[in-house]
């Protein structure tokens, strides 16, 4: 089921959570709604599920088309997935994840063979067939979150979403959970649309990211799109770590330290100042100069664990620098604190205002 959001805003009170908010989802896609806290992706979420409603005459939500502003929650088909698993405590496994069958109305209630089946199948899928006689205080959070999937799962959604499902698991297992839903979703091409506010998780789970600031949609597009060519500082700045450099614009080049970048002809001819964004992988570090484009920078701290080495520096001018260098690269350079280096942006981004490359 395709879902569309036409210009949806929602208040409470004197707080715009939602502005004019448009967004298209095709069928059978994987969203993420990313953004820091108050960005606005729970209360879209929930606009869209029918658990919130937008504020009267603001635009409307559609379901393969048909307007389906007006209808409840229940008539939307939709399954709903909250980070606290909202189990009940005093059921089965079996019985969780059964409620929502047994609760239709007699007219449309399976069978109980249907219902023993149907359950059976599901938990299966999420590989918890072996604890369906237990209670939730004896799953851990990662198998009480797959229950939760599956009893949403069971009333067959058209739509599925999630809030944080992951939320309040420790790394590892979101880790793990994470990659666990991407194949259950190949799996069942449910149209699934999720809210988070780790980047790691939208990035390696979603086929588009749905970055979300301030009541207001950034931008939209996969995983790739968002991180290697975002579309202003916001998104850059969210997405991952970012060294940023304050420079001066004159004679048509960015001007930061000995450092000097041609502006690009689509930016503002007339403005006085720009940023220019580097991630810390992008950046090369030497002993001497191998490129006009470089600026000198003091050791401050290294941190040789994990697979990356984390180099804080100090600029000329005095500013931090993060850089990450390989393993490999850093037995290479034999770093030692306090070392005076050469650093070489690789790869750069420049924003001016609302102008950028």
């Amino acid at each position: 089921m395709s879902i569309e959001v036409r210009h949806i805003t929602k208040t409470f009170g004197d707080f715009t959570a939602l502005k004019e908010v448009s967004l298209e989802i095709p069928t059978g896609e994987l969203i993420a709604l990313l953004g820091p806290s108050g960005s606005g992706k729970t209360t879209l979420l929930r606009v869209i599920a029918g658990l919130e409603v937008a504020d009267p005459g603001s635009g409307a939500i559609l379901f393969d088309g048909e307007d389906a502003t007006s209808r409840s929650s229940r008539d939307r088909q939709v399954g709903f997935v909250f980070q606290h698993y909202a189990l009940f405590r005093h059921m089965t496994i079996f019985e969780n994840v059964a409620f929502g069958l047994r609760v239709r109305p007699r007219k449309v209630r399976p069978s109980e063979s249907e219902i023993r089946e149907r359950v059976s199948a599901l938990l299966k899928l999420v590989q918890l067939d072996w604890l369906a006689a237990r209670y939730p205080s004896q799953l851990s959070g990662g198998q009480r979150q797959r229950v939760a999937l599956a009893r949403a799962l069971a009333v067959e959604p058209k739509v599925l979403l999630l809030d944080e499902p992951f939320g309040s698991l420790d790394a590892k297992v979101r880790k793990e959970l994470r990659r666990w839903l991407r194949r259950l979703h190949d799996e069942l091409h449910v149209t699934s649309v999720f809210v988070t506010h780790d980047q790691e998780e939208a990035l390696e789970v979603a086929d588009r990211v749905v970055v979300m600031n301030e009541g207001r949609v950034e931008q939209v597009g996969t995983p790739d799109q968002v991180y290697h060519h975002p579309a202003n500082p916001f998104v850059y700045n969210f997405l991952g770590n970012v060294n940023l450099f304050n420079g001066r614009v004159e004679g048509g080049k960015v001007h930061i330290g000995d450092m000097a970048m041609e502006l690009p002809e689509q930016m503002r001819p007339d403005a006085e100042t720009a940023v220019v964004y580097v991630r810390p992988h992008l950046l090369e570090i030497d002993h001497q100069p191998t490129n006009t484009n470089h600026f000198r920078a003091r050791v401050e701290h290294i941190n040789p664990a994990g697979p990356l080495v984390k180099v804080e520096l100090i600029s000329e001018w005095g500013d931090p620098v993060q850089v990450e260098i390989s393993q490999e690269r850093y037995r290479d350079l034999r770093l030692k604190k306090d070392a005076e280096v050469f650093v070489t942006p690789k790869e750069k981004k420049i924003f001016v205002e609302k102008y950028s490359i």
